[in-house]
């Protein structure tokens, strides 16, 4: 029997029906330190308001508008109203390398653009590119939204038929979403999402992946909205008539959960992984019994967990007692310090989550669900069901979409949520998509019971010059496991082994080696042989159990974290390999010629 889909609708429509119960706080977002409500009819009144001014100013059907800013309700306002107004929606990072943000505002040929504040104007003005007409969130002035939306609410109010008449010339499948993808193999390529695209991702991933989720509880945001995950998420729950607190920035994340306690947050495994070193860091830096009781319980609850999840659960009388004083004595304590003491269930997605990290929090109680999505897909393909978890795996495909393993291993992907191409270049469009099939340069295999695993990206993956196929991302997974390591890059490429390049926390460093100097300096620090003596047994540690031709030889200690600001990474805090393994190539020379401690 045929699995019933949901019908075809634009994004204004899908909005409108998701707002159409009166929600006093739909959105909520701190304002000068209070959370400040947003309800459904003054969300939508906003819009509404924002789309006259927008086709006001000049912009006609399908004409593009920039948004560049970080998360905030007036970032939906302006989301939403651009739909409403039958144009397409560009985000944009606001911390996008400039040269980026130069090519896409180019590219895409925007009319207009929404920025932030007035700082983020100026450093797009650095772009030195002929900008187009430009509206500041925090501005009063003529070229603040709050006058631009004051001149669409008079235009709606002398027109009863707008913004509705720029609506109804819509069709599900125009152009919605023109998004960029982040660029660490080259220029960004733009992705054309339709409206169908999205609305379809958005109520079939409701119905699939958010399982126990009901209306009125609170949820958190933290990925920016200019990710497709998160733009996404907007729609999703909204649709979960949920109350969505919006999270303006990573570095507010900890103040802000402990505000809000959600029930639910998408993230990202980085972010899972400070959590916990940030835990066992400040039992760490406090010393004595709690220095040693808290790693112990988080490992004992993290082995436990494995015993217990596993096809064949193996927990022993001893392994049980130890948990339950762990649990006792400190893992029922976390959650609620951190603001994570109502959660169902939290997300994860955009890059691998290490099992190790998985099984540590659910030895606290909080199950972690792995999803599997790219923006060439809305994004999401498949997800993992509160009920349904195969840890270690990313789910099962979403209703309504096809997922494949091509003969070389790489995923293939068809369904309603796949994008129309890429804007303005063909050929990468004809290499993409093949008889309605994505290509998604992911490699995976999907096991007896439909649970999809992905392995590796396709253009990653290097031989050693012993003829052996080594996947990067399973040893970087593996070094990351160390408190004492925030990020990892293994390169080898043709060469006799793997190396990695490493970037040290150094706070947790210096609490393991005391003896280093508190002027030092992370350049100086990096230098030292003791220093490049302990990340070298900690990678040792972290990566003993791989085969012995994925063992890493040799380390670069890298003095300073990856950043999207040092063009090392993408927005989406992807590494750009290329990038980096240029910038470090000397060192890389010198690991391989022996002067790199082992």
């Amino acid at each position: 029997m045929p699995v019933e889909l949901p019908p075809k609708q634009t994004l204004p429509s899908l909005i409108r029906t998701a707002l159409a119960q009166e929600l006093d706080e739909a959105l909520v977002e701190r304002v000068a330190g209070t959370w400040r409500p947003t309800s459904s009819a003054r969300l939508l009144e906003r819009a509404e308001n924002v789309a006259c001014a927008i086709r006001d100013a000049g912009l006609e059907a399908g004409d593009r508008v920039a948004l560049v800013a970080h998360n905030c309700v007036d970032w939906i306002v302006c989301d939403f109203a651009t739909f409403f107004a039958g144009c397409v929606v560009v985000p944009i990072y606001p911390t996008q390398a400039l040269d980026h943000t130069a090519y896409i505002l180019e590219h895409s040929g925007a009319r207009l653009i929404f920025v932030d504040g007035p700082q983020t104007l100026e450093r797009l003005r650095e772009t030195q590119v002929a900008l187009p007409r430009a509206l500041v969130f925090d501005s009063s002035a003529q070229d603040g939204l709050q006058s631009f939306e004051a001149r669409g609410a008079a235009l709606r109010a002398s027109n009863a038929a707008l913004p509705a008449a720029y609506e109804s010339a819509l069709r599900p499948d125009d152009l919605a979403v023109l998004i960029y993808t982040s660029g660490t193999t080259g220029p960004p390529k733009g992705v054309m999402l339709s409206h169908d695209n999205l609305a379809f991702d958005a109520r079939v991933s409701l119905d699939c992946g958010f399982e126990g989720i009901e209306g009125g509880r609170d949820v958190l945001s933290v990925l920016p909205y200019s990710h497709i995950y998160e733009h996404c998420l907007i729609y999703i729950y909204l649709l979960a008539k949920v109350r969505y607190f919006i999270c303006h920035d990573p570095g507010e994340l900890l103040e802000d959960l402990k505000a809000v306690r959600p029930v639910e947050m998408t993230s990202v495994p980085r972010i899972f992984d400070r959590v916990l070193a940030g835990v066992k860091g400040q039992a760490l830096a406090a010393g004595g019994l709690k220095g040693r009781l808290v790693p112990w319980a988080l490992a004992t609850g993290r082995e436990y967990m494995r015993a217990t999840v596993a096809p064949k659960p193996t927990p022993t009388p001893w392994t049980r007692l130890q948990y339950a004083v762990a649990k006792a004595l400190v893992l029922h304590k976390i959650p609620p310090a951190l603001g994570l003491d109502r959660v169902k269930f939290l997300t994860s997605g955009s890059a691998p989550l290490h099992i190790d990290t998985a099984m540590t929090f659910l030895a606290m109680g909080i199950p972690i669900m792995q999803g599997y999505g790219l923006t060439e897909t809305s994004p999401v393909i498949s997800v993992s069901r509160l009920s349904a978890n195969e840890y270690g795996a990313v789910g099962r495909p979403i209703t309504g979409v096809e997922v494949a393993i091509a003969p070389d291993g790489e995923v293939l992907v068809r369904g309603r949520n796949v994008m129309l191409g890429y804007y303005r270049d063909r050929e990468a469009t004809a290499a993409a998509l093949h008889d309605g099939w994505l290509h998604t340069g992911d490699v995976g295999e999907i096991d007896d019971a439909g649970y999809l695993r992905i392995t590796d990206r396709k253009n990653e993956i290097f031989k050693t010059d012993t003829g052996k196929w080594v996947s990067p991302a399973r040893i970087e997974a593996n070094i990351k496991r160390s408190i004492y390591i925030t990020q990892a890059l293994v390169v080898g490429s043709g060469r006799p082994f793997p190396i990695a390049l490493i970037c040290p926390n150094w706070k947790l460093t210096r609490l393991e080696l005391p003896q280093l100097p508190a002027e030092a300096t992370p350049e100086e620090l990096a230098a030292r042989n003791d220093v490049r003596a302990f990340l070298a047994h900690e990678v040792h540690q972290q990566t003993r159990a791989l085969a012995s031709y994925e063992q890493v030889r040799r380390i670069v200690v890298v003095p300073t974290e990856f950043s999207v600001e040092g063009g090392e990474l993408s927005p989406s805090m992807k590494i750009k390999r290329r990038v980096v393994e240029k910038r470090y190539a000397t060192q890389i020379e010198q690991a391989y010629g022996g002067s790199t401690g082992e």
